[in-house]
Formats: C-alpha cells, structure tokens, sequence
C-alpha cells in the first residue's frame, strides 16, 4: 500500500481465521491485534505427511538438546500414546517436527534452533541451546513459552488454549484468569474432550497439577524472556519475527541500569566509586546519563567531577550533557571552569560554541543551559533516540540488545518507508537513518543486517554522486560477508552509472576521493576473487579496475599504485 506521493507507507496483513482450528476461535473473538508481519502462507499439504523413520536432534558440543533437561520429551519419542495424545488434543505433534516451519528461520543471535514439534496451524516448537522452547506461528510472530521441553508441555496441556492467553497476566487477578481459561476451554469441548486426555497425559508424564493461574504467570515470565537473546528472523529476507505478547521493559531501562546503581553511589559520597566511575569512560557517559533523568539539587559537585574527566573522550554528547547540567544551577563560579572545558580543543570549542564566558551573568549560564537542555537533551528517557541507548547498549557490551532494537527499526523502515519523509518536502525521503543503520550493524559485526540496511539505502538514492558512493558501500560489504557475485553485480553498477550518470553530480569524481574508493574496491574485489578461485572474473574485474585507475588525477591514482601493483600480480598467479 503507498501513499499518493508512491511512498510504501503499510503492507495488507491477513490474520488467522476460525477454520484454522477450533482452538484458536476464542482468542480470535477476542484478539486486539492481528497487525502482524504479512508473511501468512497456504500450509503445505506436506504437514499431513508421514515423517521419516528417524531424525537426528540437533546438537552442541556434544551435547543433544533434548538430552539436557526434558524427561518427558523422551518418553514422548519412545511411546507412540502419549505421542499421539500430545498431539491430539494439545496440538503438539513431534510428527511434525520432520517438516520444519513453514520458511527457513534463524535467530538474530546466531544460536542454534531445533524443531521438536509442530501444530496444526502451522506453527513451530523450537528448542534453543540453553533449553528454552522458542514457539514460532505461521503468520510471523514468535517468543519463548517455557524454560524447558518439559516446561512447555505442562503449558500446553494444562492450557490447551495458551495462545489466547500470551497478553494475560497474574497483576489482572485470578477470577479474570479463570473466567478466561473456563470460557476457552468449554469452546473446547463443544468440539473434542480434554480433560481424560489431560489428566491421563500428566500421570505418563509425572506432572504435577497446576493452577491455571500459575501457569499463566509461567508463560508470562517465558516470554518476556524473548527479548534480546530470541528474535527470530526470517532466514532468506532478515526481518524479525513480531514478538508475541508483552512487549517487555523499554530499551532506556536496562541500559541506564548500570549507571543509575552508579548515581546512588556517588551521591552516597563513596570515593572510590568517585574514582572508578570517572576514569571509566563508559561507566562516566551512563551515569552522566542516569543524572540527565534524575535531576538532584545536591549533585553540583558531582557533576563537575565528571564534567572535567568526560574531557578525555573530546567532545561528546555527554560532555555536552554534563555542561548543560552543570549550567542549569546558574552558578557564575563556574564559568572558569566551562571555558576552561570548552578550551580542551578544537572538537570542543566548536562543539560548546556560544557559552557564556567569565563574567557573564547567572542569568546568561541558565539561558544558555536551557536552550540546549530543551533542544538536545530534556528529562523523558523516552523522547531520547534510539541511537543513544543502542550506543549505550553496544559500549556496556548488551550487543544482543543493540542487535534486537536496530532490526526492529530496519524492519519499521521496510514496513513503512513514509517514516523517512521530510517534513519540509512530502516527495522527498531522508535516507540517513539507513545509512546509520548499515555503519551500526557493521559495527555489530552482522553483516547480514548492515546489506539489508545498505541495499534499501542505495535503491532510495537519487543523485548519481550518492547512488554510487552508495553501492560502492554495498559492494564492500558484500565482499567482506563473502557474497563475491553480488559484488561483482554492485560494481557493475557503479561503472554504468559511471558511464551514464543522468546528472552533473559527478563533474569531479576523478580528482577526489570518490575515484580512488571505487578504483580501490575494484581491485580488492579482484583480490577476493583470485583468492576464491575465480581466475576469469579476477581478470575481468582487474581489467576494469585499471580502466579506472587510469581515468583518475595523478594525485588521485598516486594513493593506490602499490595495491593495483599487488592485485595485478595475485591476479596473474590465479591465472
């Protein structure tokens, strides 16, 4: 769906329907949101096929998954009744584990997944490497449902419709849990019996009986585990599965965690977190952070501790932060000591540009301070962008956290490219936000994600200089995750943009940098590909790297004599 401009603003999603199973009409009934990611096939007539004899369970350094915890997942293999049971009526049938999920998947982490069983709507169990069942639905939407096999099954036999109740929690009391559990249930039964079935599937089992208010608050707990370390992608396109139900504890929270723990402890007048927390660059930006948000009277003196030891990182955000912060108290005794901050270098003097000096009045620091302070910083942790605490995240080493949020903001922008648009011109897009992506992700060291990020961000350029430098980009990125012939293709462009740029952007590509990093990649493409065994494209590639080089300025060409010397004589080895 795009707007009149041709802007993809949203996609039309199809949600589950009551001929799925019967099982799933209550929480239909009911469901708020069916605004899951359009990915809803035709289930495969091959789910209703025998499985193979025997599969091999998945395993890690020695270790089977199913080996570690789960007693009943095994008696399950080994009892073609109980198996049977568990598949019907409580819709976990280990026959279809044999088919997969309905498309390849992979999580985020890069940790391994094994399928153990399937339902009849298409969905996937999962078991991850810790244990945890990770439960994929066919329409795009995973999270995990039980710390162990075993765990899972006590779910899903104890509340065969669990799926209504992922938005359910203990808080809401146990008559509503009840009332909800009994609602869905007696649907149930107008169709087939549970509760012979169940009773005599715990007794196999060795289950306990559980409250279904219990349960609830155990899926509840599940889930909200899913985040960060279980984001399901899909494996051909990269995007992230929806998470099903709570949507967890905002981004700022765990991130600020370590910093707000460090604010108590300055504030306690303890020394030696006085010490550490300032020499510590990363422990000094999350606390400087943490005083952003919770503002004390008595936090002048240290605010100016780490005001002057955020000077070692240049100018920050966070120097800027803690001037601001310190500026605030309109205290004129300390304008020696911003000037002094602002003098540090040149980064810095252009960056605090506009402070007021040695003499100003109190009332000149305090409107310097709230201006930036309204513009740039504020006291809602929430009105911050992303970017600060996927930055905050990746320095205190929470990468799989980063890694989470960012492909959520890569998959908003793909599901709704309107959110580039410029406010000042509606026709126009601001592609930054991609391009930071893609520098993000790579830093990350995913490169998968930083291609998703690169390709959306050179298809949306719109000059031949930026279309260029962008899949020049592409074109590295490609090579250094190894996918050789899309590079090969990305350069293909570039040289034909090159040729015929349809613009007057590129007047000067040959004498400046732009010339020299695509002659560059050229040759360190043709390198990769001499040392992959592909004489014949390193040659042609070698070819038009030299047709390059030899189109740049001198002075241009100078910087990259030695590597095409270096390429040029790999080359003729491979040959």
């Amino acid at each position: 769906m795009t707007d009149g401009y041709g802007i993809l603003v949203s996609r039309v999603l199809a949600g589950a329907n009551h001929h799925d199973a019967p099982s799933l009409a209550s929480t239909l009934d009911r469901s708020d949101d069916l605004a899951r990611l359009a990915r809803c096939y035709e289930r495969r007539a091959t789910l209703r096929t025998p499985p193979p004899e025997a599969t091999s369970p998945l395993s890690v350094h020695g270790v089977t998954f199913c080996d570690m915890t789960d007693h009943a997942l095994r008696l399950l293999r080994q009892d073609r009744r109980l198996a049977e049971l568990a598949a019907f009526p409580f819709d976990f049938d280990l026959d279809r584990a044999a088919h997969g999920h309905v498309e390849e998947v992979r999580l985020a982490s890069g940790g391994p997944l094994e399928a153990i069983a399937g339902d009849d709507t298409g969905g996937t169990y999962f078991v991850c490497a810790d244990g945890s069942v990770l439960y994929a639905d066919s329409e795009g939407a995973a999270g995990i449902i039980g710390s162990s096999v075993d765990e899972t099954l006590e779910l899903v036999i104890g509340l065969p419709g669990w799926r209504g109740y992922t938005r359910l929690s203990p808080d809401e009391g146990e008559e509503k849990i009840l009332a909800c559990v009994a609602e869905t249930e007696d649907e149930i039964r107008e169709y087939y019996g549970i509760d012979e079935e169940r009773a005599e599937l715990r007794a196999a089992l060795g289950f306990p009986t559980r409250s279904p208010v219990e349960l609830v608050g155990r899926l509840r707990a599940a889930l909200l585990r899913t985040e960060p370390e279980f984001v399901l992608l899909n494996a051909d396109e990269g995007s992230a599965y929806d998470r099903i139900g709570p949507a967890g504890a905002p981004l700022w929270e765990p991130v600020l965690a370590a910093g707000r723990a460090d604010l108590a402890r300055l504030r306690e007048g303890d020394r030696t977190a006085w010490r550490e927390v300032a020499e510590d660059p990363v422990r000094r930006r999350i606390t400087l952070r943490a005083a952003q948000f919770d503002r004390a009277e008595g936090d002048l003196e240290l605010l100016r501790h780490l005001l002057r030891h955020e000077t070692r990182s240049s100018m920050s955000d966070e120097l800027r932060l803690a001037a601001v912060l310190v500026g605030l108290r309109g205290d004129t005794g300390d304008l020696p000591l911003l000037f002094e901050v602002r003098e540090t270098d040149f980064d810095t003097a252009c960056g605090l540009g506009g402070m007021p000096e040695p003499g100003a009045s109190a009332d000149e620091l305090q409107r310097w301070a709230r201006t930036l302070d309204e513009s740039m910083f504020g006291t809602d942790p929430s009105d911050e962008p992303v970017s600060t605490w996927t930055d905050l995240a990746r320095d205190q080493g929470m990468t799989e956290l980063a890694r989470a949020t960012l492909i959520r903001e890569l998959d908003n922008i793909f599901m709704d490219q309107s959110r580039l648009r410029r406010p000042e011109a509606p026709r126009a897009l601001a592609t930054a936000p991609l391009s930071g992506l893609a520098r993000d992700f790579e830093e990350l060291g995913d490169l998968p994600q930083a291609l998703r990020a690169q390709r959306l961000y050179a298809a949306l350029q719109e000059t031949a200089w930026d279309r260029i430098s962008a899949r020049h980009t592409l074109a590295r990125l490609e090579r250094e995750a190894g996918r050789l012939p899309q590079a090969v293709d990305s350069l293909a462009t570039v040289r034909n943009a090159l040729a015929t740029p349809g613009d007057d952007s590129l007047r000067y590509w040959k004498q400046v940098g732009l010339g020299r990093f695509i002659a560059e990649e050229h040759y360190r493409l043709a390198l990769a590909l001499a040392d992959a065994s592909r004489p014949e494209e390193a040659r042609t590639l070698l070819t038009a790297a030299d047709a390059i080089l030899g189109e740049l300025s001198e002075n241009t060409a100078n910087g990259i004599r030695e590597l095409a010397e270096l390429t040029a004589a790999r080359v003729r080895e491979a040959n």
